[in-house]
């Protein structure tokens, strides 16, 4: 019989664990955070200023519209029951 899984006989327990104790694991998994970050092109000071720039503007631009949106049902709510 299969489970749902698709593996013969398992009945729901887990694999075990490859590479060891869970210490080396963590360390392991810490030296290749690191090395990915390095690998990462980090944005220079005016690409940074642009990008933040850019996300300042279009948050405000959506609050705005929320908050405009917001006060238009208000207003029809208030015309419709009163």
């Amino acid at each position: 019989m299969t489970s749902a899984s698709g593996t013969a006989g398992t009945r729901g327990t887990p694999a075990p664990r490859a590479g060891g104790t869970g210490r080396r694991s963590v360390g392991r998994f810490l030296r290749e955070v690191i090395a990915e970050l390095g690998k990462v092109i980090w944005p220079g000071r005016k690409e940074l200023i642009t990008y933040t720039t850019v996300v300042i503007i279009f948050v405000t631009f959506m609050v705005a519209l929320v908050a405009g949106l917001d006060i238009l049902f208000a207003q029809g709510v208030l015309l419709v029951f009163g």
